[in-house]
């Protein structure tokens, strides 16, 4: 029998999906109080899904003044990129080391440091009114993004099993919530004060966030032990910069140039190298064999999938909200506006959480992500007779949000159902890093569908009516991969479990031992 997911595990012990007592969201009645867990939880979970909010604002931060960039920062269109691509790229490199460093080191403490990053690369960047400074604040911004997996985890390890289903739905979604509500939050601070009271008010909820954490949130108990794998570390990051780079540049740089071919090339060949130095390894910086079992493999490549249709809505609708009426087809609305229609789907997102966890205790957490991934694609198929008005692109919206929701909550779900507890944090860092890839080649893929298919409009090439629709169908195509791969995960659906007053009474003496056993 496998123990009691509750207790602290030993680095090697191994969580069995579908397992009535390991399982630790399908069975939540499974087990007796553990020392050391939070009795309501409320808290933690109020504060640690404010953290993944706050993180998760450093993505849609500069997206009402990226137009305005270039002359803000006295440089080029192509320059000016840099401030999101460098966010981007630091993001996707920090969220599966930071994990492995919460595994070992705690994750409380890996949430500081991600926070950290927040305020410290806000103020870099608040100060500066030159492109490099702005670019460096903008990347020191991009390590807080490992918060959001370590609090998934953190959460996992503190909380009883009876709220943890919806705490790790909210918190999952906190990655979408956070980009959704800050791009009203950010055009409203862009159209009355300063740019850089953007980044003053990022440092300043970064501020609130880490004394939240440090007054009120307890370490973890579980610890994987050993040693990190530093040149693991240095070889996933060359490996993930030489792949994302040329993927978020191609378009500007040209997708068959030396620069694009050879830095990709190059990607793959450090990462294949890097998997076969990893394997021979005996600790790890990601075990790659735990990452190819069925359940983890589909999982992480289905986030890529709703990575990719998350951002198509992300940008098309404030394009379509702000092209001029004159264009015949966009909806002249300010950015505020904008960013109001769009909010929506943050607003769903939170609120589709206790409907996920639930969903998934019923049904098992696959059942939830392909609900979502349903949702997701019948929302782009309606929207491609649905952006004629302002009401209609907050309706789509917010059917993107609820399945987006949906989909994001049972990710966590799956992966902790696969690996052991020890390794929680580096397995949730790599699925938020799945997502990641599916965000930026959703915006290389997408960006190029609109780059051809525009016209110009006072000398001014902006997107067509045909660009959206395309990019709407694109956004509808990942989500049926989706649906397929995750057809092929195991269903994760609890049997049903007798009262612990029906069982034989050895069987009852076995679980009290069992507990005694693992309990610290």
């Amino acid at each position: 029998m496998s123990p009691d997911p509750a207790m602290p595990r030993r680095p090697d012990a191994a969580v069995i999906p579908g397992d009535p007592v390991a399982d630790p969201v399908t069975d939540p009645s499974a087990g007796l109080a553990v020392p050391g867990r939070e009795r309501g939880g409320g808290v933690l979970i109020a504060v640690l899904a404010f953290a993944g909010i706050v993180v998760a604002l450093m993505q849609t931060l500069l997206i009402p003044v990226i137009g305005r960039l270039p002359q803000l920062l006295d440089t080029s269109i192509a320059n000016a990129t840099w401030a999101m691509t460098a966010t981007l790229l630091t993001g996707a490199v920090a969220t599966p080391i930071m994990g492995r460093l919460g595994d070992m080191y705690g994750k409380r403490r890996m949430i500081l440091v991600s926070i950290s990053a927040v305020i410290v690369g806000s103020l870099i960047a608040a100060v500066g009114s030159e492109l490099a400074v702005v670019v460096a604040g903008r990347a020191v911004q991009g390590f807080a993004m490992g918060a959001i997996p370590l609090g998934i985890s953190l959460m996992r390890d503190r909380l009883p099993k009876e709220r943890l289903g919806s705490a790790l739905a909210l918190m999952s979604s906190s990655l979408g919530v956070g980009g959704a509500l800050g791009l009203p939050l950010s055009a409203y601070i862009a159209q009355n004060f300063s740019w850089h009271v953007l980044f003053y008010g990022a440092a300043a909820l970064g501020a609130v966030s880490f004394a939240l954490v440090l007054l009120l949130i307890p370490e973890s108990p579980v610890r994987a032990g050993g040693r990190f794998d530093v040149p693991g570390a240095l070889g996933l990051s060359a490996g993930l910069l030489a792949l994302l780079l040329p993927v978020t540049k191609g378009a500007e740089w040209g997708w068959t140039s030396p620069a694009t071919l050879g830095l990709a090339a190059a990607g793959v060949a450090i990462l294949v190298l890097w998997g076969v130095l990893e394997l021979r390894v005996r600790e790890p910086l990601i075990d790659l064999r735990t990452t190819v079992r069925r359940q983890v493999l589909l999982t992480n490549l289905t986030a890529i999938t709703i990575g990719v249709s998350f951002y198509a809505m992300s940008l098309v609708l404030p394009q379509l909200l702000e092209l001029p009426t004159a264009t015949g087809y966009g909806l002249g609305q300010t950015l505020l506006v904008a960013g109001l229609a769009v909010a929506p789907m943050g607003i769903a997102m939170m609120l589709v959480s206790p409907l996920s966890a639930r969903v998934s205790a019923a049904r098992g957490p696959k059942t939830s992500l392909i609900l979502g991934l349903l949702i997701i694609g019948g929302a782009y198929a309606a929207a491609q007779g649905l952006m004629n008005a302002v009401w209609q692109v907050a309706l789509i919206s917010t059917l993107v949000g609820g399945g987006i929701g949906l989909a994001y909550s049972a990710l966590p779900t799956l992966i902790m159902g696969a690996v052991p507890a020890s390794e929680t944090g580096a397995a949730n860092g790599v699925n938020t890093l799945m997502r990641s890839i599916g965000t930026s080649v959703s915006s290389a893929v997408l960006g190029a569908v609109l780059a051809r298919n525009s016209i110009s409009f006072h000398g001014t090439a902006v997107p067509d009516m045909t660009g959206f629709r395309i990019s709407f169908l694109i956004a509808t195509a990942a989500v049926a991969v989706g649906v397929l791969l995750a057809a092929f995960l195991p269903s994760g659906r609890p049997p049903r479990r007798r009262p612990a007053e029906h069982r034989a009474p050895g069987a009852r003496r076995a679980v009290v031992k069992r507990q005694a056993a693992t309990a610290p």
